[in-house]
């Protein structure tokens, strides 16, 4: 499975961006993943999604993300509203082998994308 990850760019605080990324074999029995990186930090867990639809998400994004997942199209997106200046971080998406739970943990994680930059301004 490869993952590539597209939607980023600069916004201001305040703002909305999507995120999308595509995988390139069958991943309609993974669960699908987000995490960030902020520049100087470590890669922290946003969100994930299981086949069934069901979801986690980070404490810090609750409420302002959604993840959702297209399996006819093997893709899965990122919708973020009311971005803040702290959201600034390159975005991955991942995913878990097949059958894997949703999981918060990186090493749970199988494949992963080479990330997307969102930028939010004050």
């Amino acid at each position: 499975v490869q993952l590539q990850a597209s939607g980023g760019g600069v916004v201001q605080a305040g703002c909305s961006l999507s995120l999308s990324c595509t995988a390139s074999g069958d991943t309609f029995n993974n669960v699908l993943g987000w995490f960030r990186q902020a520049p100087g930090k470590d890669r922290d867990f946003v969100a994930a999604i299981a086949r069934s639809g069901a979801s986690a998400y980070a404490h810090f994004v609750t409420g302002r993300f959604t993840i959702s997942r297209d399996n006819a199209k093997n893709t899965v997106s990122l919708q973020m509203n009311s971005l803040k200046p702290e959201d600034t971080a390159v975005y991955y998406c991942a995913a878990r082998s097949v059958n894997g739970a949703i999981s918060s943990t990186q090493s749970a994680y199988d494949y992963w994308g080479k990330g997307t930059l969102v930028t939010v301004s004050s």
